[in-house]
């Protein structure tokens, strides 16, 4: 699960964003919604552990980030979180295949073919394994780095705007693929966007959750 207490984290220099308390159950789905510089894309790293909280605390699948220390957190991210960023960051000189495979070597373990297969095969795209993200639709380079976030069976999966630039039925299908996704593996899902088509695609899905507004406060 991930619950919040008085969350706050304030950039050097910057204002201070405050956070409203939140409990997402194992499993569950949120959305962060809110404009540009809001606040979506820090509350993701604090969960991510990539940002330590000023204020408060981010508890996620039971560890509190901010007790968290760099060496453990790097190893902790890398079991436990799946992130789909708003910039796919696929290595354009890999292959697919190599491009996961390179997610099980930075998180320490070794190549596990099978696992890659399975993951690729899950999201659709086993065959496009020999392709390297040039030669991939956008849709397709999509559901690879989706695998690739998937890959070590993380208990949550950040996703941050993920349907942006994409067209009314890309959208759909977008959020209907995250959430099936995050069903299968058992994962809390987090959808960080200002789209409002992502919370119509959501309502009424099983185990979403209240709107979650981020909101910076001065």
């Amino acid at each position: 699960m991930i619950s919040t207490r008085q969350l706050a984290y304030q950039y050097p220099g910057g204002a201070e964003l405050r956070f409203e308390d939140m409990a997402v159950p194992q499993g569950g789905v949120v959305l962060l919604r809110g404009a540009s510089g809001s606040g979506k894309s820090s509350w993701l790293a604090l969960a991510a552990g990539l940002l330590a909280p000023t204020a408060g605390d981010i508890t996620v699948a039971g560890q509190s980030m901010a007790t968290l220390g760099k060496v453990a957190g790097d190893a902790w991210r890398a079991r436990t979180i799946g992130f789909l960023p708003q910039k796919l960051h696929l290595s354009e000189a890999l292959t697919v295949h190599a491009n996961l495979a390179m997610a099980q070597w930075a998180a320490g373990q070794a190549q596990d073919d099978g696992r890659i297969r399975e993951a690729l095969t899950a999201l659709g795209v086993a065959e496009l394994a020999a392709r390297k993200p040039g030669q991939l639709s956008g849709g397709q380079a999509q559901r690879v780095a989706l695998a690739r976030a998937v890959l070590l069976q993380p208990k949550v999966i950040l996703a941050d705007e993920p349907t942006a630039s994409l067209d009314d039925e890309a959208a759909s299908q977008a959020v209907q693929l995250l959430q099936a996704t995050a069903t299968r593996y058992g994962a809390t899902l987090v959808i960080a966007t200002h789209d409002s088509r992502v919370a119509a695609n959501l309502d009424g899905q099983i185990g979403y959750q209240p709107l979650f507004f981020v909101r910076n406060q001065l």
